[in-house]
């Protein structure tokens, strides 16, 4: 009897092993320290609303699904690494939401070496879009249409003497790239193009260059505190110039940190205004978001919960027990899927592209408004 009873408690304790460690592994790299830290924040918080309700619901198939999270400081070899191990060791089915051009790019590799998927990366960059990277599944809009409306817009209002400020990296060619289109259908030109280091800028030599050129704005190509620290120097030279910066910097933490110089910094956005409560997909995250006692929404956070849909979606479809080339096929499969208001994603073997959709926003009062 004694046996028996010994035997029982072994098998369910071997059930409910079973039981707990049945989750469906997806792994992400990204900056969760250093310079980009806090939109990376946002974003994964912006996600977790959407896996947090999936898994309130029963999960996939009665899995949960588990986020294996790895901070690489926003280095490009450390993101190299930490895809490596996420991939190889830690098996995850899929990765998610990695930050940053040069940081998506050494993931590929990783991806095609072992056929697993990249589902919404948060990086406009075209050289993710075209030619169709096989394993990365774009959902946010690209920065060259970011950069190109940017310069539209401010030809458009009579801002003609525009300097350019640009990262030396594949995110800042890429978005400059995109810039230069808006001035060549204006058939104009920038009154500065002006390089700067991603990690370590040197403002002493880049200001100067700004001033000299007179500009009334600046569209500056960077990161975080980066460009935070780009438009306090501007500032301090005496300059008033307007300045815009990309989606990349659509975050609460980036409004924080540049504090009193914020004000009237404009921001492209490529998803919609976090403060338009009426429309369907502010109004699903704001009410998941509420549910937990957080009270608003960032650029950031839509972006993280816009993308963390896709990837449900595509677990969803790959069915009970889902493997790498379950969840590939699974993304391929997807046509028109609505995100809210009409903000659709469609892929194929042909066309990885996400949203296709920008706008611009003023920091006004610590906000951001359209």
């Amino acid at each position: 009897m004694n046996k028996m009873r010994v035997l029982c408690t072994a098998v369910v304790l071997a059930l409910g092993t079973m039981s707990a460690s049945a989750q469906i592994l997806i792994g992400q790299t990204a900056g969760m320290t250093g310079s980009v830290a806090a939109s990376v924040n946002e974003t994964i918080a912006g996600a977790q609303l959407v896996i947090d309700a999936a898994n309130a619901q029963g999960g996939i198939g009665g899995e949960k699904i588990e986020v294996l999270r790895m901070d690489d400081g926003f280095d490009v070899k450390r993101t190299s690494e930490n895809a490596r191990v996420l991939i190889e060791e830690k098996k995850v089915v899929a990765l998610f939401m990695s930050r940053g051009t040069p940081h998506s790019q050494a993931i590929i590799p990783w991806l095609d070496k072992n056929d697993v998927a990249l589902i919404g990366p948060s990086t406009g960059a075209m050289v993710l879009h075209k030619p169709v990277q096989k394993h990365v599944f774009n959902v946010r809009s690209t920065y060259q249409r970011e950069a190109e409306k940017a310069v539209a817009h401010l030809l458009t209002i009579g801002v003609s003497r525009i300097a350019v400020v640009h990262v030396t990296d594949s995110f800042g060619q890429d978005a400059l790239e995109g810039a230069m289109n808006g001035f060549n259908k204006a058939k104009a030109t920038p009154a500065a193009t002006v390089t700067a280091d991603r990690d370590k800028p040197d403002y002493a030599a880049i200001v100067p260059k700004i001033t000299a050129a007179n500009a009334q704005a600046v569209v500056w190509i960077g990161s975080g505190t980066a460009v935070v620290e780009g438009v306090k120097a501007l500032r301090a030279a005496g300059s008033a110039a307007q300045v815009v910066t990309l989606s990349n910097n659509a975050s609460s933490g980036f409004i924080k940190q540049l504090g009193e110089a914020s004000r009237g910094v404009i921001v492209a956005q490529v998803f919609p205004n976090e403060r338009s409560i009426g429309h369907p997909m502010v109004k699903e995250a704001l009410a998941l978001a509420r549910a937990k006692g957080q009270n608003e929404l960032s650029p950031a956070a839509l972006e993280g919960f816009a993308s963390a849909k896709v990837l449900v979606e595509a677990l969803r479809r790959a069915g009970p027990k889902p493997t790498r080339a379950k969840v590939l096929a699974a993304l391929e499969s997807i046509r028109n899927l609505d995100l809210g208001g009409g903000l659709e994603v469609s892929y194929s073997p042909q066309d990885h592209s996400g949203i296709d959709f920008a706008d611009l926003s003023i920091i006004s009062d610590g906000k951001f408004k359209r």
